[in-house]
C-alpha cells in the first residue's frame, strides 16, 4: 500500500470508531423538503433542511461574523442500530412521521464553522475528509466558494476526534491541510487518539500543532471558550463562541437528529460512548438552553444548523433561523 493510500486508511479508522455500533452507513445529499410526503407535513415540524446546493451560510455573533461550511451528509437507516438503540423501527417512524419527514432514513448533516476574530480564523472542526464517501468531505470547496484561504486559517478547534470531525485536518498525502492553524483539544481527547497504535502517523502529522486544554478552559480571551459536555467521546467539548451579549453555543455531537435527538433526548445512540453520561448530558443541555433561550449551532442538524431549542408541551423542539 502507498503512502497517500495508507493515511488514508488510517484516517478512515476513525470513522470506524464512530461508527463501529451501527449496521449500513451510507452517504448521500440531504433531500429537500420536496422529498417529505406532502401528506405528512406537520403544522409545527422542525424546518426542513436548506437546499442541497448551498455550501456556504454567512451570519453574524454579535459584532463577529461567521460562515457554516457544507462538508456533506449521511444516511442512516431506520433500523435502531443508531438512533433508538434498543426500540423497534416503528418507535422511531411514529416521531419521524409526526414531524412530517420520512419514516424509513434518517438524514444527518455535516457542517463545520468559521468565525473571524478580528486577525484570527477560527475553524470549528474539519469535516470528514475523504472518509465518508462522495457524499462529504467538501469542506475545501465551500472554504473556497467563502474565498477562504486553508493557510490563513489560525486555529481549529475539535470538539472530538471521530472521523466526520477531524477527518479533514490531514490531506491523502499525508499533509495538514491547514498548516498554520493551531489545534485545541481536550488533553482527555488528545490522550485517547495518540494512543491508538493504528492512527500513529496522523498523530505525527497533527502533533506540532496540538495545543491540549484542560474542560472548560477559556481559549480565546472573551470569545471562545470550552463547555465540557460529557459521554460521547473521553473529552468531548462545546465551545461557547461570545461577542457582547450574544452567543453562539457549538454543540459537537451532543446531539446528532434534529428531531430524535431533541424530542426523545433520553433514547440511546450507539456513536456515543458511555451511554448514561451522554443521555444525560444531552437531556440536561437541551433542557437548560431552552430555559436561558441560548443560541445553538449544530453541526449535524439540517444545513446551516443555526437555532434554538423552545419548550413545548413536556419536552423541547428545534427551532431553526
Amino acid at each position: 500500500m502507498n503512502k497517500p493510500s495508507l493515511v488514508v486508511s488510517l484516517i478512515a479508522a476513525l470513522v470506524l470508531a464512530a461508527c463501529s455500533k451501527t449496521a449500513d452507513v451510507q452517504e448521500t445529499t440531504a433531500p429537500s423538503p420536496a422529498d417529505a410526503p406532502a401528506a405528512a407535513q406537520a403544522p409545527d415540524a422542525p424546518a426542513a433542511p436548506a437546499p442541497a446546493t448551498a455550501t456556504a451560510f454567512d451570519f453574524r455573533i454579535g459584532e463577529l461574523s461567521a460562515t457554516a461550511l457544507k462538508d456533506g451528509d449521511i444516511e442512516l437507516p431506520n433500523d435502531n442500530q443508531v438512533f433508538g438503540v434498543g426500540l423497534k423501527p416503528e418507535g422511531v417512524a411514529a416521531v419521524l412521521g409526526a414531524n412530517g419527514v420520512p419514516t424509513d432514513k434518517l438524514h444527518l448533516s455535516i457542517q463545520p464553522l468559521l468565525v473571524r476574530a478580528g486577525e484570527s480564523l477560527l475553524l470549528f472542526d474539519t469535516g470528514a475528509g475523504g472518509n465518508f464517501g462522495p457524499g462529504s468531505g467538501k469542506l475545501a470547496g465551500s472554504l473556497a466558494g467563502a474565498g477562504i484561504d486553508p493557510a490563513k486559517i489560525t486555529d481549529i478547534f475539535i470538539s472530538h476526534s471521530h472521523g466526520d470531525h477531524i477527518g479533514g485536518l490531514v490531506s491523502a498525502d499525508g499533509k495538514l491541510n491547514f498548516p498554520n492553524a493551531r489545534i485545541h483539544l481536550t488533553k482527555a481527547e488528545w490522550d485517547s487518539l495518540s494512543k491508538q497504535e493504528k492512527l500513529a502517523p496522523v498523530v505525527a502529522a497533527i502533533q506540532p500543532k496540538v495545543t491540549p486544554f484542560s474542560p472548560n478552559a477559556e481559549l480565546v480571551p472573551g470569545i471562545v471558550k470550552a463547555v465540557e459536555v460529557r459521554g460521547h467521546t473521553p473529552g468531548h467539548s462545546a465551545y461557547l463562541i461570545t461577542s457582547g451579549e450574544q452567543s453562539l453555543l457549538y454543540v459537537g455531537d451532543s446531539m446528532h437528529h434534529y428531531i430524535v435527538s431533541v424530542q426523545k433526548p433520553e433514547w440511546t445512540i450507539s456513536f456515543d460512548g458511555d451511554n448514561a453520561t451522554a443521555t444525560a448530558s444531552r437531556i440536561k443541555l437541551i433542557a437548560d438552553s431552552a430555559v436561558s433561550g441560548q443560541r445553538v449551532y449544530a453541526v449535524h442538524f439540517p444545513f446551516p444548523g443555526l437555532g434554538k431549542f423552545e419548550k413545548k408541551g413536556d419536552g423541547q423542539v428545534w427551532v431553526a433561523e
